[in-house]
């Protein structure tokens, strides 16, 4: 971007960011957003929770600066910073629900970091980046060398440099680092940490752009539906297949890696166990920020999927027949409204009537009336001659949940996660398709963030995993069945 009048004049006027910096409120805003949502990494809240903060962060405000202060309640204050001319949170309905859900822009992550890095700061490392901007581009240089013969002189030169420190470290020399040197390379690990976090909003409000766009051509198409669907397909590909898609599916398969996550954390802990860690007192949070970075890529790679699941809608052939006198009106409004957004219209709208309600009188309503009993006589009973096995009326399963949630429990002492195959393995199922789907509904309890006797499940869908057990057909005879379904994690 370039730094010039003209381009700064447009940003102070249209990006949220600065128009949050320059308002009024700048204070009860950027301090209620980065208590609700940036310290507690909370990616959706809902409009009754964060109303409620707003209401006694507004009270305790009219307590000190007089009632005049801020005198709209905390809704108005919240749609107010939602709409198209603040753009300061994000509002929003979940399928299936009524309730509207709230969620930070990207522009107002970036306004918070930038009022947070205004504070001073006791000590300021440059050691630490300088090694890590060192360390990219020996990455870049050796990731992009084609000749063979570089690569391997390279490859050499590390394993002479790795056999030499081999050979000081057993003659005893072990060089350590000072505490001066721990602190400035911990600083540079939580400020990475924390912008991590805040790119994961970014990527998403990019991939929800890229839908945006692919939803206005559908308005706004003309053509052939043939030619259209071969435009989504072709659009939902460079999602996935666009920089940011193919970083994130990296960084994903990465960070879902047991192993990754169990290194992690006892780098963690060893690393905050040291004194000179302590004295700079960090945040709580840091021990477990590589679960609010699986957190977060998980939010993110539901919203994927939900974007991709409401493309598909779209291939229906027979829902798009059966509606298309409706398709064509609710084009017909999406192509006004497209147009229409730009200049909004000022004042009302539309009125909507007041709903009225239905009257009814006890002397209205009907007398009891009994109903005709038929009357039964001279009936003789004939047992009929047929020998019905009543045996299957006594055949059910009942899958113990309880059991179930046990053997979660006992296989997460061992390890900090768990999938659903690997527990399977470990403990086969007796009763087959019905303990499996009695798995999957502990799961489904655990699953969102939601929590089940201290556990939590995951569920990544970009991978398929096999699930086998032992059963038997009709006849009796013993088979294997198999279901494939999404990779069902269960963690503490």
């Amino acid at each position: 971007m370039s730094i010039e009048y003209a381009t700064l004049a447009k940003l102070r006027e249209t990006h949220p960011a600065w128009r949050l910096l320059a308002s009024m409120h700048a204070p009860l805003v950027a301090s209620l957003l980065h208590r609700a949502f940036v310290a507690p990494n909370m990616r959706v809240m809902s409009e009754a929770d964060l109303a409620e903060a707003l209401e006694d962060e507004l009270f305790a405000l009219r307590e000190q600066l007089g009632p005049e202060a801020y005198p709209k309640a905390a809704r108005e204050y919240l749609n107010d910073w939602a709409a198209p001319d603040k753009g300061w949170l994000r509002k929003f309905y979940k399928p299936g629900t009524d309730e509207a859900q709230f969620d930070l822009t990207p522009a107002t992550e970036k306004a918070i970091a930038w009022l947070v890095a205004l504070g001073e700061r006791a000590f300021v490392g440059t050691e630490s980046r300088l090694l890590t901007l060192f360390a990219l581009l020996e990455q870049i240089s050796a990731g992009t060398e084609a000749d063979p013969v570089k690569r391997v002189e390279d490859l050499r030169r590390k394993r002479d440099e790795i056999d030499a420190e081999i050979a000081r470290a057993l003659a005893g020399d072990v060089p350590l680092l000072d505490d001066t040197a721990v602190k400035d390379r911990f600083q540079q690990f939580q400020q990475l940490a924390r912008e991590l976090l805040a790119d994961f909003r970014e990527v998403e409000h990019n991939f929800r752009q890229l839908d945006r766009k692919v939803r206005e051509k559908i308005a706004l198409w003309e053509g052939s539906k043939g030619t259209l669907l071969d435009e989504i397909m072709g659009e939902r590909d460079a999602i996935g297949d666009s920089d940011q898609g193919r970083s994130f599916r990296a960084f994903w398969d990465f960070l879902m890696s047991s192993q990754r996550q169990e290194e992690l954390s006892e780098r963690l802990d060893q690393v905050l166990a040291l004194p000179a860690i302590s004295e700079l007192k960090p945040e709580p949070r840091t021990r477990r920020v590589h679960h609010d970075w699986l957190e977060a890529g998980e939010h993110t790679q539901r919203t994927v999927a939900q974007l991709s699941q409401q493309l598909r809608r779209f291939l229906d052939d027979r829902a798009f027949l059966e509606n298309r006198r409706i398709l064509e009106l609710l084009h017909g409004v999406e192509s006004k409204a497209l147009a229409l957004r730009e200049a909004a219209p000022a004042g009302a709208v539309m009125h909507v009537d007041a709903m009225g309600a239905d009257i009814e009188l006890p002397l209205e309503r009907p007398m009891f009336t009994p109903s005709v009993k038929p009357r039964l006589a001279e009936l003789a009973l004939v047992a009929g001659e047929d020998d019905i096995d009543t045996a299957r009326l006594f055949d059910q399963i009942v899958v113990d949940k309880a059991r179930l949630r046990s053997v979660v429990q006992r296989a997460l002492r061992r390890q900090p996660q768990i999938t659903l195959r690997e527990l399977l393995e470990a403990e086969p199922l007796h009763q087959g398709l019905a303990e499996l789907v009695a798995y999957l509904e502990l799961a489904h309890a655990g699953d969102g963030g939601n929590t089940l006797d201290g556990l939590r499940a995951l569920v990544d869908e970009a991978i398929e995993e096999p699930i086998r057990w032992q059963a038997r057909n009709a006849a009796g005879d013993a088979v294997t069945r198999e279901a494939r379904l999404p990779r069902v994690i269960f963690t503490r």
